[in-house]
């Protein structure tokens, strides 16, 4: 897509023809914004500044566009600037993506010191992958989790049992998603354009704060990524077999994250109104045999779903129920808030605009049935349908929508490269370079910023769980329950679960734990209520942490 200039009118012959007042100020906006977060990122990369970086692209862009708005062609690169960028790009694509995958890890491995204890959501899977390798209890495990990240971190568990061994397979993880995203970006666009929408996901803060951690929605990108491109493939290339195998990475994703449902949702809703549904009706063959691999794949879920909540569609509702939502519609308001800047930073956040942009314009051109356009139409509308239907269906977490920043990144990026003109090169090498500063200086941010929180509660239910860490059967009841869990080896339930759940047998040794600044802990009434007049033992655990001093009152053994 080319975006033609708003041409001013003709000088009158002779005479001076003068930039207007109002671009000349938004050309000096521009300038300065642009240089002030380029200077920024440096300084953030470098650890000479902290904190969160001012969204100074955000105010730079539309500079940018009102700046050049009017002008009858813009000059081209200076011959300084040209050779610059064709030295870099002597550089192979392939090499590119591989200093992409390098730069990943290193931020992974130096992540790792600032947040090493294990966090609230990846001990719920950590537990489990553990309980099915040696019988531990799977303390914060619900039935409304997928078992497709357990099952990893139980391989990884049985080469090195410790946090170490999960966190890698979230680097594998990581990097698999990245590798998709540059082989499919590169399909779709062009390699030295994925190169650049690699390394923009790579840099944005709400991707690169979840890279470090055990968590499952990096990976389940990946495999929605390879989705996209199947049924891309499926409608360009006559003949093509990829609805067939299409079910396996939809598979895999849904075992991985049972709420990608939403997503391929939005996904396949996005397919029809792109393509037609006369277009997916004549692969009709293709696309019953798919379906049905689809369902079958499907039967164990469904087996075990009715018989843990008697219904074959019990847990995907049970896994929206425990959204944590205010109202239904709160996730989209907090998606219309937070975009673009807390997804992706304010340069992926240009881009990512940039891609919402090309598909307003592929949509107004879509009367003349490019193939290049249905395909824009489809990544444009699976994002910002994605949007809508989580955000409807769950709470707001930048980590539920990483496909949409997926999707406008490459969206994005093929529409700036389109639009630049002579100044194509110029610009993605630009962009990527800022982007290669931006992965360091977002490090740092979550590094120093982000991470000594969480870590300073860690410390806290770390210290209580190596004191209550027992060879005899026992039960916490606190409100870190997977935490606790996993230090110290014992089985753990919050309050609210302890209230409704039957006495434990009479060999289990109950503990309720409560911090001095803990949350979801109950009330001197209700406390009394629950230890219904048993004999206990009461005793103080100091702690470094934030949450304070604990308090663990232990009720005897056949009391």
């Amino acid at each position: 897509m080319t975006i033609a200039p708003v041409l001013s009118p003709a000088p009158v012959r002779g005479g001076e023809v003068r930039t207007p007042r109002g671009r000349r100020v938004a050309l000096v906006v521009a300038v300065v914004t642009t240089l002030a977060a380029v200077v920024q990122q440096v300084l953030h990369a470098v650890g000479v500044v902290g904190g969160q970086p001012w969204p100074w692209l955000l105010v730079a862009a539309p500079a940018w566009l009102l700046a050049l708005r009017g002008l009858r062609a813009v000059p081209a690169p200076p011959p300084v600037v040209v050779r610059a960028v064709d030295r870099l790009r002597r550089i192979p694509a392939w090499a590119g993506a591989a200093a992409v995958l390098t730069m990943a890890a290193t931020v992974w491995a130096a992540l790792q010191d600032h947040e090493p204890l294990i966090g609230h959501e990846e001990a719920v899977y950590g537990n489990k992958a553990r309980s099915w390798l040696d019988g531990t209890p799977d303390a914060g495990w619900g039935t409304y989790r997928p078992v497709g990240l357990p099952a990893l971190g139980r391989i990884a568990l049985a080469v090195h049992d410790d946090v170490g061994a999960l966190r890698v397979v979230a680097l594998l993880l990581t990097l698999f998603t990245l590798t998709a995203t540059y082989l499919v970006a590169a399909r779709l666009t062009t390699p030295r354009r994925a190169v650049v929408a690699t390394l923009l996901l790579l840099s944005g803060l709400g991707f690169l704060r979840r890279v470090p951690l055990f968590l499952n929605d990096i990976g389940a990108t990946g495999l929605l990524v390879i989705v996209v491109y199947l049924l891309v493939r499926a409608q360009e290339k006559p003949g093509s077999r990829a609805l067939l195998v299409l079910p396996l990475p939809a598979l895999a994703a849904f075992y991985l994250r049972y709420g990608v449902v939403g997503t391929l949702a939005a996904i396949a809703a996005a397919a029809v109104l792109a393509y037609g549904p006369r277009a997916w009706l004549a692969q009709g063959r293709r696309l019953a045999l798919s379906a049905g691999l689809l369902l079958a794949g499907l039967i164990p879920h469904f087996i075990y779903a009715t018989e843990v909540t008697g219904s074959p569609l019990g847990l995907i509702f049970s896994a929206t129920e425990h959204a944590g939502r205010a109202y239904v519609g709160d996730g989209l308001a907090y998606y219309l808030a937070v975009f673009p800047y807390r997804l992706a930073g304010d340069l992926g956040g240009v881009v990512m605009a940039a891609g919402l942009w090309g598909l307003g314009a592929a949509i107004r051109r879509r009367r003349r049935q490019q193939p290049h356009d249905r395909r824009r139409v489809f990544l444009g509308m699976s994002a910002v349908l994605t949007f809508i239907v989580l955000g409807v269906a769950t709470d707001g977490e930048p980590r539920f929508v990483y496909l949409p920043v997926v999707l406008l990144t490459v969206l994005g990026v093929q529409t700036l490269a389109e639009s630049a003109g002579r100044w194509s090169q110029t610009v993605l090498t630009a962009t990527a370079a800022l982007a290669a500063v931006t992965v360091p200086a977002t490090a740092q941010y979550v590094a120093h910023d982000a991470m000594p929180g969480p870590t300073a509660q860690r410390v806290s239910t770390l210290a209580v769980a190596r004191q209550l860490a027992s060879d005899r059967p026992c039960l916490l009841v606190t409100g870190y329950e997977p935490d606790l869990g996993w230090y110290s080896g014992c089985d753990a339930v919050t309050f609210g679960q302890y209230r409704r759940m039957a006495p434990p047998p009479s060999g289990v040794e109950v503990s309720l734990i409560l911090f001095e600044r803990g949350r979801l802990q109950p009330g001197p009434a209700s406390l009394r209520h629950l230890i219904d007049s048993r004999a206990t033992t009461t005793r103080t655990i100091p702690t470094d942490g934030s949450l304070g001093t604990a308090t663990v009152i232990t009720l005897r053994a056949g009391s």
